[in-house]
């Protein structure tokens, strides 16, 4: 089978080869563990979940690194404003470290609660500052670096193919003067370690050899990724907001620190979230969490359905009505398959089609047209074996059953519709059917009798 992957480094898809044999070096960019991450946030992570269980499908074995953010990630996203994780501190009158314990400890629950598969390591920023310090040391004395009042920078004309990535026009952006830069050299240039204003005032600062301060953002996940996947790896992936900054941040700061190009051979970007026709974000206010899903009587996994409805690169809309869709199709989907007899066979044929739409670019969309064409043949056999197999990539927990307790109110109102079926008042088996999914559940009248299943 021949895996293509669409690779943001040449805007093309491209036959996925990996560096070594069949090893995958994959790095993800994480969590910014000040609050709670939103369902905009997740969508990417459950693409890169679906891109290693893709990768294990075809036999690959990957190796994945995510950092955890817990300082030095700017209220700007660049060189400007508060500390994320200082300002969250503060608001919340506690110690930095326990914020972001905290909510990375709830991160790692909606992990579970979406079937995400977690990365073979985590690693915190604030656990490798001596790695950070040592990689703007190499890049200073390999000439990339200049000082400025408020920390340490990195000279972006100092790269000819700085912005390759975002397909950025350095040219344009110099001449854009008129935006103040402070002292920078550049517009683009961004900082790899900045002062503290007043030494002892911030929760988290260290000792450097060009004083007391903090990483820039930019600068853990190369320095992170280099100590846990070497200097060269295979894939990178993240946001599509990462691409114009953070991400072309790395690969300058790290071909220039290891002289490998490309630094990473594949990068791999998700689409964004909306909600109301704009970006869901915190600063939007326009927000929703795994655990506020719940209290609306969603299950995670709901969630995760209404993601894989549509492909990785491209926006969704998120809207109460889409996932109340993705929530009434999922229960179908498994009530389906739960009547479903096994006969120990795999379907070859539906199987193809499901390794063809997974290994185009991860279409998933498709992968879910495959599974539904082959529940509704009549004709296919090999259901029950051919949807485990699919479900290694979909993680949906499609064949686990779940214990259903029937409320009494539920079985009285059933018994009664029976009765009222026996006397052949369907007005009435009507009225109380309807009743009955009023509550939650349906009414399935079968051969062996009626059989109540949670909607």
């Amino acid at each position: 089978m021949v895996l293509k992957l669409y690779n943001t480094l040449g805007r093309e898809k491209q036959e996925f080869v990996p560096i070594k044999g069949k090893t995958v070096k994959m790095y993800t960019c994480g969590p910014t563990v000040y609050w709670y991450q939103h369902i905009g946030n997740l969508r990417s992570y459950i693409f890169s979940d679906i891109l290693r269980r893709v990768l294990e499908y075809n036999k690959f074995k990957v190796k994945q690194v995510m950092n955890v953010t817990d300082v030095g990630h700017l209220t700007s996203d660049a060189d400007e404003g508060e500390d994320k994780m200082e300002k969250a501190a503060e608001k919340e009158g506690k110690k930095a470290k326990d914020i972001a314990n905290y909510y990375l400890d709830v991160f790692k629950q909606d992990f579970k609660k979406l079937n995400i598969s977690e990365p073979d390591i985590w690693c915190k920023a604030t656990k490798h500052i001596k790695e950070q310090i040592e990689l703007v040391k190499t890049l200073e004395e390999k000439g990339y670096t200049y000082q400025t009042s408020d920390g340490i920078y990195f000279d972006t004309s100092k790269l000819r193919d700085y912005g390759k990535l975002a397909l950025l026009n350095t040219a344009l952006l110099q001449a854009g003067k008129r935006v103040s830069m402070g002292e920078k050299k550049n517009k683009t240039d961004f900082a790899l370690w900045k002062f503290s204003e007043q030494p002892g005032v911030r929760q988290q600062e260290w000792k450097s050899p060009w004083g007391i301060g903090f990483p820039g953002w930019h600068i853990e996940c190369s320095a992170m990724s280099s100590k846990y996947l070497g200097k060269q790896f295979d894939i990178h992936t993240g946001g599509e907001d990462h691409i114009a900054v953070h991400h072309t941040n790395e690969i300058a700061q790290s071909e220039a620190a290891f002289g490998k190009m490309p630094w990473v051979k594949y990068w791999l970007h998700g689409a964004f979230l909306t909600f109301d026709g704009e970006k869901m974000s915190k600063s939007s206010g326009k927000i929703a969490t795994i655990a506020e899903l719940e209290s609306q009587g969603f299950r995670p996994l709901h969630y995760r359905y209404f993601i894989l409805t549509g492909h990785y690169k491209k926006q969704m809309s998120f809207t109460n009505e889409n996932l109340e869709n993705a929530k009434n199709s999922y229960q179908r989907l498994k009530n389906i398959i739960k009547e479903l007899k096994d006969d120990k066979k795999e379907n070859k044929e539906y199987l193809k089609k499901f390794e063809n739409a997974i290994n185009n670019d991860l279409n998933m969309p498709e992968a879910l047209q495959v599974l539904w064409e082959m529940i509704r043949d009549t004709k296919a056999k090999g259901k029950i074996k051919t949807i485990k197999k699919m479900d290694e990539v979909f993680g949906l927990d499609l064949l686990k059953q779940e214990k259903l307790d029937i409320p009494e109110e539920v079985k009285e109102l059933a018994e009664k519709r029976q009765l009222a079926r026996k006397n052949k008042n369907w007005e009435e088996s009507d009225k109380l059917r309807d009743e009955i999914k009023e509550l939650g559940y349906q009414v399935n009248d079968t051969p062996g009798g009626w059989k109540i299943t949670k909607l």
